[in-house]
Formats: structure tokens, sequence, C-alpha cells
């Protein structure tokens, strides 16, 4: 009792000489305390604020990526307390650490601890929030550094995978402050479920990843960190899944640029500076969205022009042509000129259906680094196809699948997707209608993408009709008709219609055998 009393009398005396002294000496007092108490403290404190200075009004960048390195350890596990929040555009839980908790860390074997410190300012509802590092004082110089170095690698990487990814559009308004609208680009497509060949998906897996991982080799090699990407190929051949599957394989925002819709040089060259870093700028249909590859044409024409007129009066001519719209030139500078390394870690696509119709300089490496070629579906790509729609890994019509597809009937993952999912509903009527359109297309047929192609339907479904269109072959005609002398004409269309009778038998046991 007597310890207890002699507490109680020092603290009261405490009290009184803190209400006694001046204010300054009762903070020189507390200063000197906290002097000793570090001095013999074995550890080291370091305050990480919300605000640089003492206006409030930058944030500390460092504090930001504390709360998201703190997110990115699961601190449940070290810590008693936390505050829980989920924005309305985000299905995600995230979690702060509670005002004066503390979470516990490791780095190269030594224990830190971060408290989370909230303190409420005088006369006034704000807070005054900030995180406390502690870490041991003899190894303070050796730790500190890298593991804030740690500490913000990880954070942006936490900050990449787990933000809400936006699609945006320009809006016709490029050399305001916002050219851009975007809404929550939510795609579902990756690259497991992508129909493309494993060697392929393989390269541009593997590119793409040293591509986001390389961000020293670029700036030692003194070249800006950005990637082009040509796809071309027929329509329904998947170019803008790929560019999804890129986009959620990244974690990146995607700028779906129309052209259509940039008045000018100066626009563009806005509309490029308004984009984020860790970005894929997309044009699609880049032979189709204004005439760049006219370009050259009407300049080598102004030239002759130029030589038989006036001098001053082309120039003027060409330079009115020029102003007002998007030209070759500006888009050259705005993939490899001096503006496009405003930012850093974009990927540029181009997509167009006929390559030979783009512009060279538009393609060449350096611009546009890798060409990746989309077509019709091989075996690989069509299993994975089935697989989507229909869950199965192997039928017994797959080797049918593959006579057709190496004897010329191939579909693009559009049309046979769009098959499978008509008559998702029984698998063996889906793979056959499939093979139906195959068959059709080896005979030459114009199938129709949506309806499968229904004037050969009945002829590619029996033997029977099959033998019907053999017998209509220029080897079965009158000698002296005209049909006769089409006769190697028709040849190869022979060869096929011979072929899809020994693969309709083929057909026919397989199905006898499973009792369809």
């Amino acid at each position: 009792m007597e310890i207890l009393s002699q507490i109680w009398s020092f603290l009261g005396l405490l009290t009184v000489v803190q209400n006694v002294l001046p204010t300054q000496l009762v903070s020189l007092f507390h200063s000197f305390y906290e002097s000793i108490q570090d001095f013999f403290s074995p550890y080291s404190y370091f305050e990480i604020p919300e605000f640089n200075g003492y206006c409030g009004v930058d944030v500390n960048d460092l504090y930001r990526h504390v709360n998201l390195y703190l997110n990115s350890i699961n601190s449940s596990s070290t810590c008693r307390r936390l505050t829980l929040s989920r924005s309305k555009s985000s299905n995600r839980i995230s979690y702060t650490v509670a005002p004066n908790q503390m979470v516990h860390d490791a780095f190269r074997g030594h224990h830190l601890t971060w408290t989370h410190q909230v303190d409420n300012v005088q006369d006034s509802v704000e807070e005054k929030r900030s995180f406390t590092l502690k870490l041991p004082k003899r190894h303070r110089l050796e730790l500190l550094t890298p593991y804030l170095e740690q500490v913000t690698a990880r954070a942006e990487e936490f900050e990449r995978v787990s933000r809400e990814r936006r699609l945006f559009t320009n809006n016709g308004h490029g050399s305001y402050e916002s050219g851009w609208s975007s809404v929550p680009f939510r795609h579902p497509s990756t690259f497991e479920t992508l129909a493309l060949e494993p060697e392929l998906k393989t390269q541009l897996m593997d590119d793409l990843t040293a591509f986001s991982q390389g961000k020293e080799f670029y700036h030692k090699i003194g070249r800006a960190w950005k990637r082009g990407y040509l796809l071309y190929g027929p329509p329904g051949s998947g170019k803008s899944s790929l560019i999804a599957a890129i986009a959620n394989f990244l974690c990146y925002d995607v700028y779906d640029l129309e052209l259509s819709k940039v008045s000018d040089n100066s626009e563009l060259r806005a509309l490029l500076i308004q984009t984020t870093n860790r970005s894929i700028i997309v044009i699609e249909d880049i032979d189709c969205s204004i005439n760049l590859t006219g370009d050259r044409m009407a300049k080598r024409r102004n030239v002759q022009t130029m030589q038989k007129k006036n001098h001053r009066h082309v120039m003027m001519s060409d330079n009115a042509e020029d102003n007002g719209r998007v030209t070759l030139s500006g888009l050259l500078n705005f993939t490899d000129g001096l503006w496009s390394c405003c930012g850093e870690e974009k990927v540029i696509v181009f997509t167009t259906n006929h390559k030979d119709n783009v512009d060279p300089a538009l393609v060449r490496c350096g611009r546009m680094d890798m060409h990746v070629s989309l077509g019709t579906c091989g075996m690989h790509a069509f299993k994975v196809l089935v697989k989507n729609y229909l869950g199965l890994d192997s039928h017994v019509l797959f080797d049918v699948v593959e006579s057709c597809i190496r004897s010329g009937g191939t579909l693009t993952p559009a049309h046979i997707g769009e098959i499978l999912l008509r008559n998702r509903r029984d698998a063996d009527v889906a793979v056959k209608s499939v093979l139906t359109a195959m068959q059709a297309k080896i005979l030459g047929a114009d199938v129709d993408a949506t309806e499968g192609g229904h004037e050969y339907d009945d002829m590619a479904r029996t033997p029977e009709s099959i033998g019907r269109r053999l017998m209509e072959s220029p080897d079965h005609c009158p000698e002296g008709s005209p049909e006769k002398k089409k006769k190697k004409e028709g040849s190869t269309r022979d060869k096929n219609v011979k072929f899809l009778v020994r693969l309709r038998s083929l057909t026919k046991s397989d199905s006898g055998r499973r009792g369809v």
C-alpha cells in the first residue's frame, strides 16, 4: 500500500508541476526524456506521416505504399484489430490497420514492427495519421533503405493486381483536360480460355512477362519502356479476345483509340499524354480507321504537281491538306517518336484484317515489335473451345474433326464458338454440327457464320447426299457437255467429296459404337 501511495503522490506532483511550469519548459523536459529513452533503447523509430509538411495538402506517397504493403502481407495473422472496407465499384474487401494497432514483419532475419498512429487534432474533427516503423538500432543503416524499397515494390505490384481496371475511349475532346471516358473493364478472356495454339500462347506470355519485368533493362539500353504488337487475321480469329487476355494477364487499363474522332495531330498527342502508365493503347482496324497509307501517294502526286505549278501555291495546299486531320507522320510520332516516351510500361496494339493494306512504316520493328498471325482453329484450339463451351476433354469424333482440319475444313474461333454455344445442351449434337460445317467448307460451301450453312446441312449429314453430290461431278457428265470441259477445274472438289464419303462412314461407325 505504501508503494501505491508513493506512486500516486509522484503522479500528483507531476500534474502540479506541469500546470505550474511554462509550456516551453515542459516540452523541453519531455524532449530530454525521450532522448534519454532513445539512447538506452535497442530500437530505432521512423515516423511516416500521411501528408508532407504542415499544410496537409501534399499526400505522402510512402504512407500509401505502407498501407498497401500491410494489405499484401495478410496483416490479419499478426494484428488483433483491422478496419474492413469495400468500394461500390469493386467486389474485393480491403482492410487497414486499426488505430494504434501493431503489425509484425520480418526482413533479413530481423523482426520489425509497424504501428498505425492516429491522433485527434486539438479543436478540430480531423485526425493526424502516421505509420511508425520500429527496427533494431544496430542494423538500421543496412535495413532501412532496402526494406523500404521492398515495401514500395510490393505495394505497387499489389496495387496493380488488386485495383479495378478501366476501359477508356476518346470522346472527341482530346485537347481539353480529359479526352477519355471510361467504364469498368471486366472482360473474362484469359490465356487459359483463349483458342490459340500452345506454341504461340507460350511465346506471347513469355514476351509479355519479360516486358513487364524489364524496367531496368529498358533504362539500361536507353529505350522507351513500351512494346508494340500487330494482330492480323480474318474476322472472327480472336484479335479482340487476345487484347482482353493481354490486359487481364498484365493487369493493365485499356485505351481504345478511335482515330476517326481525332481532329489533328495535336489532339492525338494530347490523348497520348493523358494515358496512364501500365496501359494498353489499342487502334483496331488500323487500315480502315483513316486513309493513312494514301498519305505517301498523295505526297508523290503533290511533288509532280509542284513541278508544273507555282511552288508557293502547292506548299500552301499541302499544309491545308494536312491541317485538320491525323496524318501518317503524326501517327508515326505517336507510336515511336519523342512523344511515345510520355509515361512508362505501355503496350501499343494495332489490329487489321489485311496486313498488306497497312503502311510498312507503321509495322516496322521498333513500332510493332511482334507480329501475331491469327487465323482458323487448329486441333488444339478446337479442343480448348470444346472444353470451354461443353466441358469435355475428349470425344469420339475428335479424330474425324482432326481429319477435316488437315483437309482444309478449318473454321475461325468465332464460327466454332457460335455453333457450340447454340448446341451447348447436347455435346454430341454440338460436335457433329461443327463437323458438318467443316465438311461444307471442304466442299466449297459458303458457310454462314450464324446459321451454320443450312443449304449444305442435309447434304453433309448423310453418305447418300454426298453420293448424289459425287454423281453431279464432271466425271459422270456426258461426253461433250460443258461440264466435261470443267473436269480439271473440279478435280480438287471431287477428291474432297470422295474424302467426305469415307469420313461420313467413319462418323456413322463411331456413332453406332456409342449407340447414338
